[in-house]
């Protein structure tokens, strides 16, 4: 068993404004029992701004600040950051504490419903775990929610959970989206899903960018069957959520998906 939080909030212009979001939020999660404390995309600053200018590496002052309050509480910290890449950025989940310190490139960019993050932020091409008490974990970011393959490629590395930090766009239907994904990307790859957006700023009267995918909230916690197990509203807040990584080998054998799917693949002529 693995306790993990969920910290929804609403990350300011700010990166060191941010950054006593997430020591607060931290904090909390580790009196709760937390071992893995999940923070949204975008945390170090919220969409909306120019990135290029607040941008640093994984190495740098903000992330080891991050990677600071992850030690001080004795957890592992998955954060949205941004990296620099040349002219543009890269969206990256800072993953730190309990002795690791590294970070994942989202890979599938919101190239979609009327933004374009590629033309300010290069994609990745690597996958990303880590263990936790026995239990691995991949990441994953927003966008990426709505390629199954990815989450399968994580399961067949070995994972039982994946942590998905999110700046989720509104508009109509996307709340809607959102859960269907989760619990899909839950139930075809086996995972438990820990999908932590970014609050609704509605929700506290924060003024954002209308056109920015700046959060709708409701974070959720999917178990591998795609059953929703816990999950918030619209504000900000912290969930707490024990998973069972036995629960993913369970969801695997029943389902059959991962099996079948490599079974199945000469048949229909894919390598």
């Amino acid at each position: 068993m693995l306790r993990v939080a969920l910290c929804q909030l609403t990350s300011a212009t700010d990166p060191e404004r941010n950054l006593s979001l997430i020591r607060e939020g931290v904090a909390e999660a580790a009196r709760g029992g937390a071992r893995v404390v999940i923070l949204p995309e975008a945390a170090m600053a919220r969409f909306g701004v120019p990135l290029g200018p607040l941008a640093q590496p994984v190495e740098g002052p903000w992330a080891r600040a991050v990677g600071a309050i992850a030690d001080e509480h004795d957890v592992l910290v998955v954060a949205g950051m941004f990296t620099p890449a040349g002219e543009r950025v890269r969206n990256t989940l800072l993953v730190t504490g309990l002795g690791e310190h590294t970070g994942y490139d989202k890979i599938h960019l919101y190239d979609a419903f009327g933004f374009r993050e590629s033309d300010t932020v290069e994609g990745g091409s690597s996958l990303v775990t880590v263990t936790v008490d026995d239990v691995k974990l991949g990441v994953a970011t927003c966008y990426d929610v709505r390629f199954p393959e990815l989450f399968q490629s994580l399961a067949d590395a070995g994972t039982s959970a994946v942590a998905l930090p999110a700046s989720w766009g509104a508009g109509e239907g996307k709340r809607e989206q959102w859960e269907l994904l989760v619990r899909a990307r839950a139930l075809d790859s086996g995972n438990w899903i820990l999908a932590c957006g970014q609050a609704d700023p509605a929700a506290t009267g924060t003024e954002v960018n209308p056109k920015a995918p700046t959060g709708i909230g409701h974070s959720l916690v999917a178990d591998p069957f795609g059953v929703v197990a816990a999950r918030l509203g619209a504000g900000p807040g912290l969930l707490l959520a024990d998973i069972e990584p036995s629960v993913a080998e369970k969801s695997r054998s029943a389902t059959a998906v991962l099996a079948n799917r490599t079974l199945h693949e000469g048949r229909t002529g894919r390598r």
